[in-house]
């Protein structure tokens, strides 16, 4: 039976995108098997994607002490009409930042709570310029959440 993991992100920048790519490469990591890995940017994921999922990652920048307004814009359309039918499921997130993440983590981690979503992974958070070690751990972010769901 195959499992699904959504992948919802909001990449604008270089080094967003640079996490996105090495989230993506741990969880098709070829050692993982029966995990789909779909792919939606923010503003086009959608409720039908949230419930049909069984995993999460989130990616998304930090704006001005926030999560971005598009990775909002998701739980905004997503949140209520989720309630009662995903608690329990495992998630991910990374969060970039040039200066400052904490109130991004932070958003998103209520939400999750307020999802009852389980966190399977230590966050992402990663300030300044993306190099091998943050890839790594980006790398390892990815391949945690896809083999958490190839375990279940």
């Amino acid at each position: 039976m195959s499992r699904t993991l959504l992948v919802v992100h909001h990449t604008p920048s270089p080094g967003t995108r640079e996490l996105l790519e090495a989230v993506l490469a741990g969880a098709k990591d070829p050692d993982i098997s029966g995990v789909d890995v779909v792919v939606r940017p923010a503003l086009a994921a959608t409720l039908p994607d949230m419930l049909d999922a069984d995993g999460y990652l989130f990616g998304t920048t930090a704006n001005f002490g926030y999560m971005s307004g598009a990775l909002k814009h998701f739980f905004d359309t997503v949140y209520y009409p989720s309630l009662d039918h995903v608690a329990g499921r495992p998630y991910g997130l990374w969060v970039h930042g040039n200066n400052d993440t904490v109130g991004a983590v932070g958003a998103v981690e209520k939400l999750a709570t307020g999802l009852a979503l389980a966190k399977a992974a230590d966050v992402l958070d990663v300030v300044g310029g993306v190099d091998a070690g943050v890839r790594d751990r980006a790398y390892e972010l990815g391949g945690t959440l896809a083999a958490t769901l190839m375990e279940e």
